[in-house]
């Protein structure tokens, strides 16, 4: 899908900023800042295979059966250590929720509370949420009342003006956002495309979970 371009100097920018992040991570890395990129991955079919898979063997292939039975869906909250490659306390669940992502943001932040952190993801509403600001501010220490009414004043009146908030790099948790379309730019959304292709559309097998797990 290609994003339509309203103001091209300002999309221009938007991709130059995430680019130079990648660029200058090895400068961000020595001045203690941590980048992630993050997003999610929703609709995860849960399919397990009707007959068990033959494996490969001299001459042949391994040989997956097409037919499944379908367990549902889940999906994936991610976050891509940008200078490490790996993967920070993935959030494996059928949601995405507001809460959702601000519990997978603060569950990293809580593995390294004295360090910087850039989060890259895109323009979704519950990255630009309510809660999620109110989580900087407590961070910086700011007072709650300083922020303003959701719908009505401040810095909580809508995306653009909590956006703002979220991007200033002068806080110790900020996030680079992708413009409308621009999923390409980040970079989890390579790692999504090779567990899917290589895992999740061929070789994965979920089975069900008796009932007494399912509710724990």
């Amino acid at each position: 899908m290609n994003p339509n371009i309203e103001d091209y100097e300002k999309f221009q920018e938007s991709v130059a900023e995430i680019c130079d992040i990648y660029l200058s991570i090895d400068n961000l890395t020595e001045e203690g800042m941590r980048v992630y990129s993050t997003d999610e991955k929703m609709g995860i079919q849960a399919r397990e295979h009707a007959n068990p898979k033959q494996n490969m063997r001299p001459g042949q292939i391994e040989r997956v059966d097409p037919e499944y039975v379908r367990h549902g869906t889940s999906g994936i909250i991610a976050s891509r250590n940008v200078a490490t490659g790996e993967i920070v306390a993935p959030l494996v669940q059928p949601t995405r929720k507001e809460d959702d992502f601000l519990r997978h943001i603060s569950g990293i932040v809580s593995i390294f509370p004295n360090d910087r952190h850039i989060f890259i993801t895109d323009n979704l509403n519950t990255h630009v949420s309510e809660s999620l600001v109110k989580f900087v501010a407590k961070i910086e220490g700011m007072d709650e009342s300083a922020l303003g009414i959701k719908g009505k004043c401040g810095i909580l009146k809508d995306m653009s003006s909590r956006s703002a908030f979220l991007v200033d790099r002068g806080h110790r948790i900020a996030f680079a956002y992708t413009p409308k379309h621009c999923s390409w730019l980040n970079q989890i959304e390579c790692w999504f495309g090779i567990i899917t292709r290589r895992l999740l559309n061929k070789r994965a097998s979920f089975i069900a979970l008796p009932k007494t797990l399912r509710n724990n």
